[in-house]
């Protein structure tokens, strides 16, 4: 999931998002994010959690990778398409398993590896602090916690009102995630950039906060 927030009743979100998905065949590209990518390689695989699957493209690259995964989101539209890219690649259920939840209202059970929550926000709306939270304390010890989250608007967004964009940077997305030192080691918690094509076929720079934590 990703987008800004507006203030729309959370009941909506399962309505919103599969009306979201409606608008065209596919939403998202197929691969993978890139800090997910990029830092993955350096993990041993086991159990992961990718929180806003979408339309499955980090949850299919994890479990091609040897990853365990569950990918989880509130729309049945893009968990349809996810489960339908994961056949076409030869998944089955025990590489890639697919769940449909509401993360303002539950949370998948379980310990993981993995956690992944790349571009987790919503205009419907998310106790994404909680959840968050929650996210860390689903990581087994000696596993990863990955947030990414959009650190500016795209140069090709213009200066459209109407919503409220927020934009978390690293320190407060540890802030809200509240780990505690004795339980965490902060791998990164930085700003990175990287090239990106906008709906016109522009280029330009993206950046996104990135934190990456260990369980100790």
């Amino acid at each position: 999931m990703t987008g800004h927030f507006s203030p729309v009743h959370a009941a909506d979100a399962r309505a919103f998002w599969d009306a979201r998905y409606g608008e065209r065949p596919r939403i998202w590209s197929k691969a993978a994010n890139q800090v997910l990518a990029d830092t993955a390689p350096e993990l041993s695989p086991g159990r992961a959690l990718d929180l806003g699957c979408g339309e499955g493209g980090d949850s299919v690259w994890l479990a091609e990778c040897g990853w365990r995964v569950t990918g989880v989101d509130v729309s049945s539209t893009a968990l349809k398409r996810a489960r339908e890219l994961s056949e076409s690649r030869g998944l089955d259920e025990e590489q890639v398993s697919w769940q449909q939840v509401d993360l303002a209202e539950d949370f998948p059970a379980g310990e993981f590896d993995l956690v992944s929550a790349c571009f987790l926000a919503s205009p419907i709306h998310l106790p994404r602090a909680d959840i968050l939270q929650r996210a860390a304390s689903a990581v087994a010890p000696g596993g990863t916690l990955l947030v990414v989250s959009h650190a500016a608007a795209p140069p090709w967004a213009g200066h459209a009102g109407g919503h409220r964009h927020l934009f978390p940077t690293p320190d407060e997305e540890l802030a809200a995630l509240n780990l505690q030192d004795a339980l965490w080691e902060i791998r990164c918690a930085e700003v990175r950039s990287r090239e990106a094509t906008g709906p016109d076929g522009e280029r330009g720079l993206l950046e996104d906060a990135v934190v990456i934590a260990r369980r100790r």
